[in-house]
């Protein structure tokens, strides 16, 4: 018997989702962060960039969660009222 696999979901696309959502909800810009996190403005905007392939590290999401002031277990949770229509810049 074969079991239904669950939709797969890409934890990269998820987080970045997720640290447009805490960021916009700060009222940060990605400047702002980038500059808390002592990444390039570049780095956050191709994080945040939809349908982008993503490659970050964990340190790299731990100081982004630290920057942002939140639990980096926030970052991780996959959170269908966050969409694109609702995540503005």
């Amino acid at each position: 018997m074969r079991v239904k696999k669950e939709k797969c979901y890409d934890v990269y696309e998820i987080i970045a989702k997720n640290i447009k959502f805490y960021r916009t909800s700060k009222k940060l810009t990605q400047a702002q962060l980038a500059e808390k996190t002592e990444y390039s403005h570049e780095f956050i905007r191709r994080i945040e960039a939809p349908n982008t392939q993503k490659n970050f590290s964990i340190d790299a999401v731990s100081n982004i969660a630290n920057a942002l002031d939140i639990d980096i277990e926030l970052l991780f949770e996959k959170n269908d009222k966050i969409t694109d229509d609702k995540v503005k810049n």
